[in-house]
């Protein structure tokens, strides 16, 4: 997309303007936004994942474990990253930093997304098993208010049914491996 103002530079500056519910979109590019004098863009340093991370991870509030005295910093046993640079580089070293920061990452999870479970769409490539799974979380859901609710012979049904369709998973399902 080029500039709304020159043409000729790519719009790398995107503006919405709402005035009395009316709404003005901008694109703009570096030079025409600095020349409209309302932008500084040195001012500001240009984006790090560590510095996102940091604080979603609060690096600098969290100390190392102490264990018996001794400060013992959190590291992967595979592969020797820590979580502190873990933080700065936003990635981890193998597949063993999973585990080794598992406690860490439930909370970090938790803040980012508001849960630990997925709850968002599903791809339809990879729908069926886990369709299936949500439904069965849903039926024992309903057998347990069911139960409470005393209504025992409902609940029967439900449990039968919730047993077909695990069995149907053990079975294959849709063949899909989970992820």
């Amino acid at each position: 997309m080029l500039c709304n103002e020159c043409k000729k530079r790519p719009a790398t500056v995107h503006l919405t303007y709402i005035i009395d519910h009316e709404q003005t979109v901008q694109h703009l590019c570096e030079q025409c936004a600095r020349e409209k004098g309302d932008f500084h863009f040195d001012s500001h340093p240009p984006f790090s994942i560590h510095n996102l991370l940091t604080g979603l991870m609060n690096l600098d509030a969290q100390p190392a474990a102490q264990v018996m005295g001794h400060t013992v910093k959190m590291q992967c046993e595979n592969c020797g990253l820590t979580y502190a640079q873990f933080g700065q580089i936003g990635r981890f070293g193998c597949s063993c930093c999973y585990l080794t920061f598992a406690d860490r990452l439930t909370s970090l999870m938790r803040r980012i997304h508001g849960s630990t479970q997925h709850v968002g769409k599903v791809p339809a490539r990879a729908g069926g098993q886990i369709k299936l799974r949500r439904s069965i979380e849903e039926m024992r859901e309903h057998l347990q208010n069911l139960v409470e609710r005393e209504e025992f012979e409902q609940a029967a049904q439900v449990r039968d049914k919730i047993r077909e369709l695990e069995a149907s998973a053990q079975n294959g399902g849709d063949g899909h491996e989970e992820c």
